[in-house]
């Protein structure tokens, strides 16, 4: 009798990754669909505007949700909002539930526009004309398109858009005597750091302000102030070290790379960009006019003692706006009908999660507001902060908002998630709405600069050949500076505000 020997079985260690956004914001309905059973159910008084009156908190009876019912049912009730006395929609009355389908609807639209612009090609060739004319004088590149990409990053949050440049960008650096540390810093904090200071980013500023029940012009010259000093600091740390990699090619983070890199990224005729044609300059006007318009709509004039006539846009007007521009851009890029609809689709339909998103996280509201426990989580947290002040409750948001943006990575899920809450807290401590939506978004934008959660960070360093470990290693200082200039950027605007 033969002995069978059988291969020992090779167990592979399976790594722990964090649950999507879609399961942890319908999980955090669940949960609190069943605290609606444990939490005891109370109410503000409220004012005029609907919002919630400080030390007029008072117990009410107990509304538990149905865990099973009540919690699939809640993202589609938040799309939709709740009628007031007159029937009406009322959609953006802080002290009363508002749906939020206009919100989910306009980054719907906003990528329709997005995909039809991309899909002209007149985004890649300026970029790609830039790279040209500056070859041989490649270290000003780095200022140039750091500036070009935090643009991007600070009026529309670019970030997944930004892979398709890296083959062109790490070739350029690569044959200049750089590394693709370099080019990787280039889009990943250039993009990064105009989302940290984002001024009318729809899908940061724009969703938070919404659901703030404040225009997204409000907080417009404290996060510019932000923008502006971030990205003179990130430019200057990316500078010293590529400067530091052309004196000393041994000095650079993956040296040990660097002959298969070579190899890698060499330039050929096929890195040509395309040329930057007339009907390009004029497509890149109307992008660039669309985010103007938008800004415009929304700006209070009148309010602000200019002797200009105020549109008072919101959601619905942007939303069609953008749908205007897109056509506009379809029709100067000489797109067919068909081609036209296709790349609005395509677009829109990169952005769709987004939007399911909101109406995930919407419902989180919906569950606390029906089992009226929204108003008792306020005042645990009005006891807990007490009278704080301006800064320091903007700098406790700001702290908060830095482990919820690693369980939410999506910054439109949690903006619709925290806002309802943290705006009202806000006004019981005497902050403004547009810090705590500065203190969200920047928080989002520094966790989404190095979390292994984020696509953008892991896609884009694994294009450029850039170990994410080392990548962690070299910019952990920049990540602190930046930090500190947060919070000193909200100390900043709450003593002025």
């Amino acid at each position: 009798m033969t002995e069978q020997v059988t291969a020992p079985e090779t167990t592979r260690k399976r790594r722990f990754t964090l649950p999507s956004a879609y399961t942890i914001l319908f999980a955090l309905i669940v949960l609190m669909a069943i605290l609606t059973w444990v939490i005891p159910a109370g109410d503000y008084d409220t004012d005029d505007a609907g919002s919630p009156i400080p030390g007029t908190y008072h117990e009410v009876d107990p509304s538990p949700q149905r865990v099973v019912v009540d919690s699939i049912t809640a993202p589609i009730n938040g799309l939709y909002g709740v009628e007031d006395e007159t029937g009406n929609i009322n959609y953006y009355n802080s002290g009363t539930l508002f749906g939020a389908i206009d919100v989910a609807l306009f980054i719907i639209v906003i990528g329709g526009f997005l995909g039809i612009t991309l899909q002209t090609g007149a985004i890649q060739a300026g970029i790609g004309r830039m790279v040209n004319r500056l070859r041989g004088r490649e270290k000003w590149l780095i200022p140039l398109l750091m500036g070009v990409f935090a643009l991007g990053g600070t009026t529309y949050g670019m970030a997944e858009e930004s892979l398709a440049f890296y083959a062109l960008v790490i070739t350029v650096m690569v044959a200049a005597g750089y590394d693709t540390v370099v080019a990787a810093a280039i889009l990943l904090l250039g993009c990064g750091i105009g989302v940290i200071g984002s001024t009318i980013n729809p899908f940061a500023t724009g969703i938070a302000s919404g659901f703030a029940g404040i225009p997204i012009s409000q907080g417009f010259l404290l996060r510019l102030a932000t923008l502006v000093v971030a990205l003179g600091v990130g430019i200057w740390f990316v500078m010293r070290y590529a400067a530091r990699v052309k004196s000393d090619p041994a000095k650079s983070l993956v040296y040990d790379m660097k002959a298969d890199n070579d190899t890698r990224f060499r330039m050929s005729d096929a890195d040509e960009p395309e040329e930057l044609t007339g009907r390009h300059k004029v497509i890149l006007t109307l992008f660039g006019l669309a985010f103007g318009v938008m800004m415009y709509g929304v700006i209070p004039w009148e309010d602000m003692g200019i002797g200009l006539p105020m549109l008072g846009w919101w959601f619905p007007e942007m939303t069609a706006s953008f749908l205007l521009f897109a056509v506009l851009i379809g029709l100067v890029g000489r797109m067919r009908e068909g081609q036209l609809t296709e790349s609005f689709v395509a677009g829109a339909r990169d952005l769709l999660g987004v939007a399911l998103i909101i109406g995930i996280a919407r419902g989180i509201t919906v569950v606390m507001n029906n089992g009226q426990i929204t108003d008792t989580v306020l005042h645990w947290a009005e006891t807990a902060l007490g009278d704080v002040g301006a800064a320091a409750f903007a700098i406790v948001m700001f702290v908060l908002f830095l482990p919820l943006s690693f369980l939410i990575p999506s910054s439109s899920g949690l903006a619709t998630v925290a806002m309802p809450i943290m705006v009202p807290l806000a006004g019981f401590v005497g902050a403004s709405p547009e810090l705590v939506v500065t203190a969200f978004q920047s928080a989002s934008g520094i966790m989404n600069l190095f979390i292994p959660t984020s696509a953008v960070v892991m896609g884009g360093l694994a294009i450029a050949r850039v170990p994410y470990g080392r990548y962690l290693r070299w910019v952990w200082p920049l990540l602190a500076v930046l930090t500190a200039l947060c919070v000193a950027m909200l100390a900043l605007g709450a003593a002025v505000a």
